[in-house]
């Protein structure tokens, strides 16, 4: 995972034209990770509304599991943790 100074150090305003926030690079690299590209709007959205610390911990579970469906799975583990951190609450 690159810091944020790293990303906007490589960031470039003529090629990257769609991605101008970091949250958005951040997106992309999930959806990159759990090789779904057809839901990165999904993950856009996620990324600017869902804390870092739980999509982060939701993306490591998913990443070393074997399953096929890496992203069903990073969506109910994402779900899991934020019922556990309302339940903390």
């Amino acid at each position: 995972m690159d810091s944020i100074k790293a990303v906007l150090k490589d960031f470039n305003p003529t090629t990257d034209k769609y991605v101008s926030r970091e949250f958005q690079t951040f997106a992309l690299h999930l959806a990159e990770e759990l090789d779904d590209y057809k839901h990165k709007a999904l993950y856009m959205r996620l990324a600017k509304t869902v804390h870092r610390s739980i999509l982060e911990k939701a993306l490591t579970f998913a990443v070393d599991s074997r399953a096929k469906n890496k992203g069903a799975l990073f969506m109910w583990k994402v779900k899991a943790l934020r019922a556990e951190v309302k339940s903390e609450k």
